[in-house]
């Protein structure tokens, strides 16, 4: 490489001359009436010029922001409105699911060969079951043995049951009596167990 070559002056990071150094950028000034200071922060100007901003200095930036308000001039339902619709990002949305007793409702289809676990529930559908029975527990069994229910009972009934037994086992019902104090412990913990399996 030849150090006197026409090329090397000019992959200098510099350039000798007027038009080598680029000009720094010019600051606003502030927009606050009366301020010369720099502008150099922005501020938003408003909820109608979104992109748009002011520039302020350090101490009046600090004040626009105290009195901004993004829904000044908003009533209490257009804000209401403006924020659900945030919570989609003020994007349309839509229904899922159809409802099955309007007229134009799509037919449920039949249950295809390639379908052997019934994952979409369409035989027990179409045999008029509407709820499937899940398998007892044997904690839970016990807990409805305790309260003296069957396993079929439903939610309801545990509730009835568990109520009637309160009554008939408090010690205030039996006078002071503490005698039934053990089986009213028992009859309360099955039931707990039954409402957190989700029995009730």
């Amino acid at each position: 490489m030849k150090l006197d070559s026409k090329y090397f002056d000019t992959i200098r990071v510099k350039r000798r001359g007027p038009g080598g150094a680029k000009p720094k950028p010019q600051t606003q000034e502030c927009a606050w009436e009366g301020c010369d200071k720099p502008g150099v922060h922005k501020a938003p100007m408003g909820r109608d010029n979104e992109g748009e901003y002011l520039n302020f200095c350090v101490d009046h930036v600090r004040q626009y922001n105290k009195s901004y308000n993004y829904f000044s001039g908003l009533g209490d339902d257009d804000i209401r409105k403006y924020l659900k619709d945030s919570l989609t990002g003020h994007r349309p949305t839509y229904p899922m699911g159809h409802n099955a007793t309007s007229p134009n409702a799509p037919k449920p289809r039949r249950r295809k060969r390639g379908e052997p676990f019934d994952m979409f529930g369409e035989t027990d559908a179409a045999q008029g079951r509407t709820e499937a029975r899940r398998r007892v527990r044997p904690l839970e069994q016990k807990a409805l043995e305790t309260m003296s229910l069957q396993s079929n009972a439903s939610g309801e009934d545990v509730r009835v049951r568990y109520k009637e037994l309160v009554k008939q086992l408090h010690p205030d019902a039996n006078g002071g009596d503490r005698g039934h104090e053990d089986r009213l412990r028992d009859v309360i913990q099955a039931y707990k167990l039954l409402k957190q399996s989700g029995f009730c």
